[in-house]
């Protein structure tokens, strides 16, 4: 397993991590998306207490996860109910 080790920079904190070299390009992409919802909060509400935008920053992601994960619920249950309607079609021609 080729590992490497990075430097993640959250706010105005350096996170020295070690991670899988497939990894490296997500996790750098990660940390750049968590420092623009940082920056977001902190200039929309002018809120400079950094614990309160890392946990406003966290509630947003999290909300965002759960709902790509209802959408690709739901998507999957009409996509298998569009294939079982799919296959009874076709069973009914043979």
């Amino acid at each position: 397993m080729n590992e490497l080790s990075i430097k993640i920079k959250i706010g105005n904190r350096e996170y020295p991590m070690k991670v899988k070299a497939e990894d490296e390009l997500v996790l750098r992409q990660a940390g750049k998306k968590i420092n623009e919802k940082i920056k977001s909060y902190q200039d929309q509400f002018g809120i400079d207490d950094f614990q309160d935008l890392l946990a406003m920053t966290t509630i947003d992601c999290f909300v965002e996860k759960l709902q790509s994960v209802e959408i690709r619920q739901n998507t999957d249950e009409v996509a298998l109910d569009q294939v079982s309607k799919l296959n009874k079609l076709i069973s009914s021609e043979i």
